[in-house]
């Protein structure tokens, strides 16, 4: 019988996400009769998850097993691929704190994930669990890949990088293929005829090439026809969500001379030209949706209770290729079929214009050999300035969880681009402090504070 991988999923309550993965995953000949161990802390999500998963296999007709572990460590036993997809301190009350505790200062976000006080009180709730993870395979399965989906991208591979580097891991996000799509869209071509790369940082990554294949085997640059279409108001379409009308990233493509591959609503909040106190012509002008991750994790939340119903009473389910790159790659490293795929790891000189140690997004070739990331180069200087002042973000909130420095998460905050635009230092500290003060039981004891110690 022909060896079968072990897939362990930790956070399958994630359930629609854990869907997508899976059923992509069993689709794949040389995958389908899967070993599938789900792990999760919520035994409703977890059973849930279950039923869905079964309901898979059966649609497909595989041959997968599926076990179910409420302990991490069991769950890991063995793994050769873990995806890891969760969110420390849900929507509530950790999300709604990160949103509602700067709000107070007048400092408005839009998604609150990657960067900005809301992206490092994330990292620091999320990076003790991830570590937990990797500590946990370097005992029971060293060699497993850590394919791992959650935000803050950036900061949590590059902590992971720090402190676990013998842990094949990378970051995955499918804002690149993504973009792509809804750039082919807005310009009227098959997504199949676009050639592009990027390279740069999780949600700051730049097309350095947008490209169409023509009849004769040429090549046309598309970034003329983005421009003129963004000029002459054709471009950017309706996107799925209309509070997000997506002109911040076209704004900057007229300034900057690329694109870049995570939406507008999250772009916003990475840079201090969009938001800002008293400057509301500029929201209304670019469509920036403020407190866009909110309401999404509402609708979100009410659409999971019909769709989980209707999985749970369907006899079949159907499965519908998803655009995430995890089944590529458990199948180019199980199979030795190469593919390319982007993702997150430690630079070590792939971008030779950004710091060695930083997490890079950068072109990666997978097959038996592992994920390869490949050589880019420097980026336009204008792009690297861009990232610097993301990366100072996420390097010293790595530094702070590294060195357990309470100090650096001020600094981290102090160096945001949209924070300091916005607050003096003395309101950074304090919101810092606020922020610490409320997220108190999901966060590492170093970083706790019992209460704010105000100047005489």
């Amino acid at each position: 019988m022909t060896r079968q991988p072990k897939i362990t999923f930790i956070g399958a309550g994630s359930t629609t996400f854990m869907k997508n993965i899976i059923g992509d995953i069993l689709q794949r000949p040389a995958l389908s009769g899967a070993r599938i161990a789900l792990m999760d802390i919520n035994a409703e999500r977890l059973q849930e998850s279950e039923v869905i998963v079964r309901k898979l296999i059966s649609s497909l007709g595989a041959k997968a097993t599926i076990e179910m572990h409420s302990s991490q460590k069991r769950a890991l036993d063995g793994a050769n691929f873990v995806v890891v997809a969760f969110q420390i301190g849900g929507f509530e009350p950790c999300t709604v704190t990160d949103f509602e505790v700067p709000k107070k200062y007048g400092l408005r976000q839009t998604i609150a994930d990657t960067l900005g006080v809301g992206g490092i009180m994330r990292g620091l709730r999320t990076v003790p669990h991830l570590w937990s993870i990797c500590e946990d395979m370097m005992q029971v399965c060293p060699e497993a890949i850590l394919l791992q989906y959650v935000n803050p991208m950036a900061i949590n591979t590059w902590a992971i990088a720090e402190k676990y580097p013998k842990i094949k891991q990378v970051g995955l996000c499918h804002s690149v293929q993504g973009t792509a799509m809804e750039l082919a869209e807005d310009l009227d071509i098959p997504y199949e005829e676009i050639r592009y790369t990027s390279a740069g940082i999780n949600h700051m990554a730049f097309y350095l090439k947008f490209e169409h294949r023509q009849p004769d085997g040429s090549y046309k640059d598309l970034y003329p026809d983005l421009l003129r279409g963004y000029r002459e108001g054709r471009a950017p379409k309706p996107t799925w969500n209309p509070r997000c009308p997506n002109k911040v990233r076209y704004e900057m493509l007229t300034r900057l001379g690329y694109f870049v591959t995570e939406s507008s609503e999250h772009f916003a909040e990475y840079t201090p030209y969009f938001i800002k106190e008293g400057r509301e012509d500029l929201i209304e002008k670019f469509g920036i949706p403020l407190d866009e991750y909110p309401k999404r994790c509402v609708e979100q939340i009410e659409r999971w209770k019909g769709q989980a119903a209707a999985y749970m009473s369907a006899d079949k389910i159907e499965v519908k290729k998803s655009k995430e790159y995890a089944s590529s790659i458990v199948n180019s490293v199980w199979t030795g079929e190469p593919s390319v795929i982007y993702g997150n790891q430690r630079n070590n000189g792939c971008i030779t214009s950004l710091p060695d140690n930083c997490a890079a997004e950068v072109p990666c070739l997978v097959d038996e050999n592992g994920i390869q990331p490949t050589f880019v180069g420097a980026l336009p200087p204008q792009l690297t300035a861009l990232m610097r002042t993301n990366i100072n973000v996420q390097e010293l909130t790595v530094q702070a969880l590294m060195t357990e420095n309470r100090e650096h998460l001020y600094h981290a905050a102090m160096m945001d681009p949209h924070t300091a635009a916005e607050l003096d230092l003395d309101q950074i500290w304090s919101l810092v402090d606020d922020l610490l003060i409320a997220h108190n039981e999901w966060i590492p004891q170093w970083a706790r504070i019992e209460k704010k110690v105000r100047a005489a």
